[in-house]
């Protein structure tokens, strides 16, 4: 084939108009605004293509496609919780600021130090406005196992088994429905995703997590979603970043608004203890020993730090396997 050929090709396959012509197409394209954010496009596009080749019949299978999507947008709102907000988190000090940046502007930085409650908060505060109805708040994590562990936590807060309102995604496990608002999965997901949903039209929020951290994957998303919120007027994205130089994420996005949300901590008491001789280097002997003489010390709470899953779930098994046993 030719070049001027597949140039006439290409201009035959996209030959149709870009507005319907006729009266009930045009309502029919008026109707799409209310549907689903996965429908919206698809339906607009059939319609107007319908309408230019005078297909009546094509058209009245159409209004029942968009009459079912409005219907499963208003099923969504309807299945909606009563939200309440843990005001002693310092993020929720500053929520009525937070929601009303969401609402004004396309992009939003928020800066918060640890213990601020914006990972579990954000979602919910999107939630309240309205977000999360005609497409999933999709919330981004670095790692397996903070998807689900911040999954199950939000799920607790609005009152919905895990898979309902509130599911994730993660390598291999998919754990949501479609009643789903909120979607939590780890950044590679999201990445995938783009194979086959190059505009992420299943979303109509998007919450960055943790891009401080500027993994592979981060950076990627970060520049990919820079040109298509250019294309996607009607997605939101929040980024979330530690205190470390959110003015760079800012000025990516055009100068989105930074919002800076103070941390909350607690006094932690650090005691140095090296592994006992004969621990031949049992890592989780020595987490044992130490978590031993920690709960000797009196009542109080115990956090590890570990590389990785695999090291986590070991000595996770290795403590209960010895509370069980005292």
């Amino acid at each position: 084939m030719t070049q001027d050929s597949r140039t006439q090709s290409a201009q035959k396959r996209h030959s149709w108009p870009n507005r319907a012509q006729s009266e009930a197409a045009k309502s029919l394209v008026r109707d799409c605004v209310g549907t689903l954010n996965k429908d919206r496009h698809r339906l607009r596009r059939a319609v107007i293509e319908a309408d230019a080749k005078g297909d009546k019949a094509a058209l009245e299978v159409l209004e029942l496609k968009i009459a079912e999507s409005r219907e499963a947008v208003e099923t969504r709102k309807a299945a909606m919780p009563e939200l309440s907000f843990d005001q002693s988190l310092p993020v929720n000090a500053e929520r009525e600021t937070i929601a009303k940046a969401i609402s004004d502007h396309q992009v939003v930085v928020l800066c918060g130090e640890t213990g601020s409650g914006k990972t579990t908060q954000l979602p919910k505060i999107c939630m309240s406005l309205g977000r999360g109805v005609s497409g999933l708040i999709g919330h981004t994590q670095p790692r397996r196992i903070a998807a689900r562990t911040v999954a199950t936590r939000i799920a607790s807060e609005v009152g919905s088994p895990l898979g309902d309102l509130v599911g994730y995604q993660v390598r291999f496990v998919e754990n949501v429905s479609e009643r789903t608002a909120v979607k939590v999965m780890t950044d590679g997901v999201l990445l995938a995703e783009l194979a086959r949903d190059r505009f992420l039209n299943a979303y109509d929020t998007l919450i960055l997590d943790e891009a401080h951290e500027r993994s592979l994957n981060i950076d990627f998303l970060l520049g990919y979603l820079k040109r298509l919120l250019e294309k996607r007027r009607d997605l939101k994205l929040i980024i979330t970043s530690a205190t470390i130089d959110p003015q760079r994420f800012s000025k990516h996005f055009s100068d989105a608004p930074i919002i800076e949300v103070s941390g909350r901590t607690y006094p932690v008491e650090v005691r140095y203890r090296p592994p006992e001789k004969d621990s031949d280097g049992d890592l989780n002997k020595a987490i044992g020993d130490a978590v031993s003489e920690a709960i000797r010390s009196g009542p109080g709470d115990v956090l590890v730090f570990l590389p990785g899953e695999r090291e986590i779930r070991e000595a996770s098994k290795h403590l209960r396997a010895m509370a069980m046993n005292t």
